[in-house]
């Protein structure tokens, strides 16, 4: 039997888009890979994050933000970049690591827009997300 690929979803803050994109990758592969996210300037959850995947049934209540230094010596099988500053700041990975990205928008910061507004962003965002993996997984991208 052999051992289940590990994906590492990269972003800036860890505190969105890769978060969510955590969530909804082990739900929608029934966490048939080892999927883990990081920031390369971690900071929080975001509460926005957090509510909009409950909505949907996954909860990342427990999650934390983590740094990408937590996984620079583990075997990563593919390391999916979120955003293009964590692509450009993207550390080394072996070769063998395949690095996708695929850039989604940034929700709103706290206080940039009404709260109606940021959770709306979070779901359309979220939406984003969930079709691209749905796809991903179709295409069969990370096997």
């Amino acid at each position: 039997m052999s051992e289940r690929k590990k994906i590492l979803i990269l972003c800036t803050g860890n505190s969105a888009r890769s978060q969510m994109a955590e969530g909804l990758l082990k739900h929608i592969t029934q966490n048939r890979y080892d999927v883990y996210s990081a920031g390369t300037k971690p900071s929080i959850v975001r509460p926005e994050a957090i509510k909009v995947l409950a909505e949907i049934g996954i909860d990342i209540s427990q999650n934390r933000s983590k740094s990408v230094d937590e996984f620079v010596n583990e075997e990563i099988d593919y390391v999916l970049t979120v955003c293009d500053n964590a692509k450009e700041t993207c550390p080394y990975f072996p070769a063998k690591t395949r690095v996708i990205h695929h850039s989604f928008d940034d929700p709103p910061a706290v206080g940039e827009a009404d709260e109606e507004t940021t959770i709306e962003i979070f779901r359309r965002v979220r939406d984003e997300i969930e079709k691209y993996f749905r796809q991903a997984i179709k295409d069969k991208v990370f096997d």
